[in-house]
C-alpha cells in the first residue's frame, strides 16, 4: 500500500484536528469536558481515517473536497483549543484573541476582495514571496511582542516555517496564515465584540447621563 503524499497527510490530519476541536467544543459543558466526551473526540479522529465508499479514500478526503487545505494558522488554534480542553488549562487572555482577530480580519478585508478582481492590485501575489509582505509580518510581530503579545508572532512564525518547508501543497504564504473559514470566523468574532461592546456603552449611557457630576 503506497503512502500519500507528505502535504497530503499534513492537509489530512489537519482537517482531523480542526473538526475534532469543534467536537470537543460543542460537547465541553459548563464544568468542562467529560471523559465521554473526550473518548467521542478520540474515537472521531481515528474513524475519520477509515475509508470509504467505492473509492476506498478516508472520510477526510470528502471533506477536503469541501472545505480544501486549511491553514497552518487554523490548525494551530485547534490545536490549542484542543491541548485547552483536554488538559483543564484556561482560555486564551482576552486580548491575545481580540488583537488575532482584528489582524485576520484585516487581512481578510484586503486579500479576498483584490484576489477576486476588485482594483488593479492583487495582495494574493505578495505571498509568492513578496519583500514588502514578509517585512510587514515583521513589523507586525515585533510590534504585538513588544506590546506583550505571543499568540500572533509564534503563529506568524508557524506560518512561515511551514511555508519554508512546504508542507502544503499551495506556495502562497497567504494559503499558511488565513483560510477562508478562518477570515469568517475572525469576522464574526469582531462583529460581536463590537456588538457586545455597543452594548454595554447603551447600558451605561443612561447611568452617565442621570448622574448629579
Amino acid at each position: 500500500m503506497l503512502l500519500p503524499p507528505l502535504t497530503d497527510l499534513v492537509a489530512l490530519l489537519g482537517i482531523d484536528l480542526v473538526l475534532c476541536a469543534v467536537g470537543l467544543r460543542l460537547l465541553s459543558g459548563r464544568n468542562g469536558v467529560t471523559w465521554s466526551a473526550k473518548w467521542a473526540v478520540i474515537a472521531c479522529f481515528v474513524l475519520l481515517w477509515l475509508p470509504f465508499g467505492t473509492a476506498q479514500l478516508p472520510l477526510l478526503a470528502y471533506v477536503r473536497g469541501v472545505s480544501s487545505d486549511l491553514s497552518t494558522t487554523l490548525v494551530a488554534l485547534a490545536c490549542l483549543d484542543l491541548g485547552r480542553r483536554l488538559s483543564g488549562c484556561p482560555a486564551m487572555a482576552w486580548r491575545e484573541g481580540m488583537v488575532l482577530s482584528v489582524a485576520l480580519a484585516v487581512a481578510a478585508v484586503v486579500l479576498y476582495p483584490t484576489a477576486l478582481g476588485w482594483g488593479d492590485w492583487d495582495a494574493y501575489r505578495s505571498g509568492w514571496g513578496a519583500f514588502a509582505m514578509l517585512g510587514i509580518l515583521l513589523m507586525l510581530s515585533l510590534a504585538c511582542w513588544i506590546g506583550g503579545l505571543r499568540l500572533l508572532p509564534a503563529l506568524v512564525g508557524l506560518a512561515l516555517l511551514a511555508w519554508v518547508i512546504g508542507l502544503m501543497e499551495s506556495v502562497n504564504l497567504w494559503d499558511y496564515l488565513i483560510d477562508p473559514w478562518l477570515a469568517i470566523l475572525a469576522m464574526i468574532q469582531c462583529l460581536n465584540t463590537g456588538v457586545r461592546g455597543m452594548y454595554r456603552y447603551r447600558l451605561r449611557a443612561p447611568a452617565t447621563l442621570s448622574s448629579p457630576h
